[in-house]
């Protein structure tokens, strides 16, 4: 089975962080992401809630704020509990495994602050290996040519 989220959006709201008995941090955050096609009459994003722990939720809150662009990876998570009323509640929310922040710590929404992307952090808060640049194994650009030399020696058939 397969279990699987990956986000791109806004933080709603100011990430809260809070302690556990046992003093592991917990932040809860509410992602706002843009839907691709937008109806009429419908909504033009979801509201998605979602949960870090550890290390990961210390960096969020030392970091990130309402209007934070960001990337989440984890997991669906349901979960139910009674409140004070006795009532039931369920949660469904994401589990963050991975948070990328997609601006520079003091952007102000502008259009400079998309050119360089913060690193990754995994939830121990070490910095995510770097993607590599795409690069051509064969050493060849075809961008600078309208045409390509094959021969028939390079077909499999």
């Amino acid at each position: 089975m397969i279990n699987r989220v990956v986000l791109v959006g806004r933080l709603t709201r100011d990430p809260e962080l809070r302690k556990t008995q046992n003093g592991t941090s917990v932040v809860s955050f509410s992602l706002a992401v843009n839907r691709r096609v937008q109806s009429q009459g419908q909504p033009e994003a979801d509201f998605i809630n979602c949960v870090a722990w550890n290390r990961l939720a210390d960096l969020m809150c030392q970091y990130l704020h309402r209007g934070s662009l960001i990337g989440v990876e984890g997991r669906i998570q349901t979960r139910n509990y009674d409140n004070n009323q006795g009532q039931r509640v369920y949660v469904t929310e994401v589990v963050a495994d991975n948070v990328q922040f997609l601006e520079p710590k003091n952007a102000q929404h502008s259009s400079a602050a998309y050119a360089q992307p913060a690193p990754a952090m995994d939830p121990y808060g070490q910095s995510a290996p770097a993607m590599p640049a795409a690069q051509d194994p064969f050493g060849t650009d075809f961008d600078t040519s309208d045409t390509l030399d094959i021969s028939s020696d390079d077909l499999p058939f």
